[in-house]
């Protein structure tokens, strides 16, 4: 067993990574996972080099990891399948109980960074200089440090399968852990009003031609989707907070 804190933080990462894919079902715990799908089909988010919604993509992503979290007897339902959810705190409101929400979104680049160019004859717009996945949590949130450990973790197991993480929003954005790509992001709804540790996933810059094609492909959606499934039976399994970690919880004492 490990002996404290930082024995636990440092073996969740190895464990995350590796051995947690044989783990029982038990050893996730009680309860179930919150998958949201960002964006509705009214404001669908952003629209990829080649013409594609970001909820088409965040609906893809959000059934394969139900379907990777369900193969290890976790519980999980999705939030806003249907893309007709009324509005932002709706979201965390469906998740309550939970003992985790993670929001899938697919991430862009500020509009000054695109390029122009013709795709299947329609005018559109890319970024090839860009491409990784990233995280966000919370300040604001109930359990900020169970947020950052499974943000962590979900990190910490993509990079050992070979996905690499983008810093771009580091550009912006204070670092919770640069190591793996998580950011604080405090204003955020679905993270902020959710009443559970909660992370929101950036699966990839979907203006990045090359990388589109690969966030398209339903073997890497599900291969990612084991990654992060993977991450969350170990997170939520084995996961006490660092004491630094907690430092960033603003509930009061």
């Amino acid at each position: 067993m490990w002996r404290d804190l930082a024995d636990v933080r440092r073996g969740l990462l190895a464990v995350g990574a590796a051995a947690v894919l044989a783990l029982p079902a038990a050893a996730s715990g009680e309860g179930w996972i919150a998958v949201d799908v960002g964006h509705t089909l009214v404001a669908p988010g952003a629209i990829s080099a080649r013409g594609r919604s970001e909820f088409e993509f965040n609906l893809d992503l959000a059934r394969a990891l139900v379907d990777a979290l369900s193969a290890r007897g976790m519980e999980a339902r999705l939030i806003n399948a249907d893309g007709r959810i009324e509005s932002l705190q709706a979201r965390p409101r469906a998740a309550e109980g939970a003992r985790l929400l993670v929001s899938i979104h697919h991430d862009s680049v500020n509009a000054f960074e695109l390029r122009p160019w013709q795709w299947a004859g329609r005018a559109l717009d890319y970024n090839d200089d860009f491409a990784g996945h990233s995280l966000f949590v919370s300040r604001d949130n109930p359990d900020t440090a169970m947020s950052i450990l499974c943000a962590r973790v979900m990190g910490a197991r993509l990079q050992r399968m070979g996905f690499e993480p983008t810093h771009k929003n580091g550009r912006r954005r204070e670092y919770a852990d640069f190591e793996h790509a998580v950011h604080y992001f405090d204003g955020l709804a679905v993270l902020r009003h959710a009443r559970m540790p909660a992370v929101l996933f950036e699966a990839g810059v979907l203006k990045n031609r090359d990388e589109e094609l690969l966030l398209r492909d339903p073997q890497r959606q599900a291969r990612m989707a084991d990654g992060i499934a993977t991450a969350l039976a170990a997170c939520l399994g084995h996961g006490v907070p660092a004491d630094d970690e907690a430092t960033a919880d603003r509930r009061s004492p």
